[in-house]
């Protein structure tokens, strides 16, 4: 699944932001009536979904921004503070990673990194994705573990919890908790990297509940 994110050359967008956008795009995307049984996207996600799971976040302004929103996926919106941007990610339905459709292979991976000051804006909402804090991981990378973990607890959670979620906007709450928090708790979705990018090995990097 390749996620594209918005960059504003004026204004900073968060990190935390971007990586709570990523999240909501991805089961906004799980959850969209094309991706169930019948529906155009459906043979495309359970193909990806059968072992096959991998995310890569690339980035895009202006023209080239506007020319992926033609490309079948869904875009979420995530607002940040006075001073800073409004996160957008797209999500797009999964496909080989090679070819890509143009719009998306001319799009930059490495080095996606946005501000990360500040932690987050929201309240209340159905699903925490907790953030380890033993490793570093760029902004893109972050995006995608974030949006892993939203899709393990969309995957693992009961209807009645997947209809309230839903109802919310799949909004996610990103946590970040200090050493001995993490090491002392556990939660019923924990990502687990396979470290072919950024990490040296297999590494826990994000968890979730509800």
């Amino acid at each position: 699944m390749q996620l594209v994110v918005r960059r504003d050359r004026h204004v900073p967008t968060r990190e935390v932001d971007v990586a709570e956008a990523a999240a909501r795009a991805v089961v906004t995307l799980l959850a969209d009536e094309r991706t169930a049984p019948g529906g155009p996207w459906y043979d495309a996600v359970a193909y990806w979904s059968d072992d096959r799971i991998r995310k890569l976040v690339r980035r895009a302004d202006g023209k080239r921004w506007d020319d992926v929103q033609a490309l079948a996926g869904v875009t979420v919106t995530q607002p940040g503070p006075d001073g800073h941007a409004t996160a957008a990610v797209r999500a797009f339905v999964p496909g080989p990673v090679r070819p890509l459709p143009r719009e998306l292979d001319k799009l930059q991976v490495s080095g996606t990194q946005f501000a990360p000051a500040g932690e987050s804006l929201t309240a209340d909402a159905v699903v925490v994705i907790e953030v380890s804090p033993l490793i570093e991981l760029t902004s893109g990378k972050l995006a995608a573990q974030c949006g892993h973990a939203a899709q393990l607890a969309w995957e693992a959670m009961d209807v009645a919890t997947r209809r309230r979620w839903r109802a919310d906007g799949f909004r996610v709450r990103l946590d970040r908790p200090d050493p001995a928090a993490w090491a002392a708790t556990s939660r019923p979705v924990s990502v687990m990297d396979a470290g072919f990018t950024e990490l040296d090995g297999p590494t826990e990097t994000t968890r979730a509940c509800w």
